[in-house]
């Protein structure tokens, strides 16, 4: 959940063919936050009709834009320059040789198979598989408290901590509006088992989340990829450290990767409150700090609840314990899910031609886990991440079937579909973080 500055000059986007002029008072009623900036002075034609089939609002906002600009003048717009160090920028960076020909037929091929997955009723929920997923966080919190009445408390922090991972892929479901057709009762069930069930910010989720989806491991746009201090994703965060105390400790990063994962839940824990107490109220974004409010009741009962809760345990010490074994526990089955799909795949420049092409964006920089009735349960659908990733609305109980359809899209427009097991992924990922660590070996015997 890396919340970062936000740009607030003008810019334009360019939607089917009509270039728009995103101004402060468009930027600020955006619903979905910083994701638009990501597309900067770029075709983001793809990725707005991905982004908001079947939203009503979001065309209807682009239809009154557009009717207002009806006299806005061809903008003269200048392509930025990545400038690369050979041998040392491009350690973990991917290429894109795709033609503009083969990118515009990948385009046009992908709109024809969203269609299609949108007329198949693929991207339609169903109300009795989020029911009975909320009953099971429900139950599951319910049984913990029921097991740390009988004494069970190390059982009791486990369940807890598993129900803390489940209740985060449904803050993940309501978050992109996978359910409801309405938003706002999207947003409004995010608040409950994101704020209140389980002490994590939604709009805070959202305003980072979006973004990711937008440049999936796009260096400098991709929030996910910002994992300085204690992590250098692509070399180019090696400059930022040249002189001080970390680039000593990130020649070892692959080594204390995994090490790392349990505290994912924390870290998001903290960032939640201060983007909740402290950002909310004045934030840019008319939809942050109009619901700044809901977001503050929601985690502060939240955090009411969990305290009492420490509070009739016997002494101290079993306090400490059950708040460690919960919160790392559920912070590993977080982050061994996440931290899966992307860390293993090439990362791309800032200003790569490959953000054009939303769909093969997607696939070069995404992977599966093989899928399974357990492991379609445990990580909540994201071990079809390619699927997600493609169709961000799609409900979780639909990604298995839009499986065969993307198969068969990625081999027809030559394509990549990675798909493999956990250690196989997890290796690949720690890889990539080995490939930087050699470079920042490097940089700290020149230092010595």
């Amino acid at each position: 959940m890396v919340l970062r500055e936000i740009s607030t000059e003008p810019f334009h986007i360019k939607v089917d063919g009509r270039w728009i002029l995103i101004d402060e008072k468009i930027l600020k009623a955006h619903p979905g936050g910083s994701a638009i900036t990501t597309y900067r002075n770029r075709d983001a034609t793809t990725v707005f009709h991905t982004f908001h089939i079947g939203s009503k609002e979001a065309y209807k906002m682009l239809a009154d834009v557009k009717k207002e600009q009806k006299d806005l003048e061809q903008p003269d717009v200048k392509e930025e320059k990545d400038k690369v160090i050979p041998g040392f920028d491009d350690v973990n960076i991917g290429e894109y040789k795709m033609t503009e020909e083969q990118a515009e037929k990948v385009t046009k091929n992908f709109s024809k198979l969203l269609m299609q997955v949108r007329r198949e009723g693929l991207l339609e929920a169903s109300h009795p598989f989020f029911l009975r997923k909320f009953l099971e966080c429900s139950a599951m919190m319910a049984f913990a408290v029921f097991l740390q009445t009988r004494e069970y408390y190390v059982a009791s922090a486990l369940l807890m901590g598993l129900c803390w991972q489940q209740l985060g892929w449904m803050i993940h479901e309501y978050a992109h509006h996978q359910h409801f057709k309405n938003h706002f009762l999207n947003d409004l069930m995010s608040y409950v088992v994101g704020n209140l069930m389980q002490g994590f910010s939604s709009g805070g989720w959202k305003e980072q989340h979006n973004v990711h989806h937008a440049a999936t491991n796009v260096v400098g746009r991709d929030g996910d990829l910002d994992l300085m201090p204690f992590w250098a994703t692509v070399a180019s965060d090696l400059k930022l450290t040249d002189t001080s105390w970390c680039i000593y400790l990130l020649q070892y990063q692959h080594i204390y990767w995994t090490l790392g994962l349990p505290f994912l839940r924390l870290s998001w824990l903290l960032q939640s409150i201060q983007f909740v107490f402290f950002s909310m109220k004045d934030h840019f974004y008319t939809v942050h700090h109009s619901r700044a409010w809901m977001e503050q009741l929601g985690l502060g009962l939240h955090w009411f609840f969990v305290v009492l809760q420490l509070y009739y345990l016997p002494s101290f010490s079993l306090r400490v314990m059950y708040f460690l074994i919960s919160q790392l526990f559920g912070g590993f089955l977080l982050a061994h899910v996440v931290t899966y799909n992307h860390y293993s795949t090439d990362k791309f420049l800032h200003n790569d031609k490959i953000l054009e092409n939303y769909a093969a964006l997607q696939l070069y920089t995404t992977r599966n886990m093989r899928p399974g009735i357990f492991i379609d349960w445990l990580w909540g659908g994201l071990n079809y991440q390619i699927e997600h990733h493609l169709f961000p609305t799609m409900p979780r109980h639909n990604l298995n079937k839009v499986m065969p359809l993307v198969k068969e899209f990625c081999k027809e427009n030559d394509l990549p579909y990675m798909v493999d097991d956990y250690f196989t992924g997890w290796s690949l990922g720690v890889q990539q973080f080995a490939n930087v660590a050699k470079l920042a070996r490097k940089i700290t015997r020149k230092l010595m």
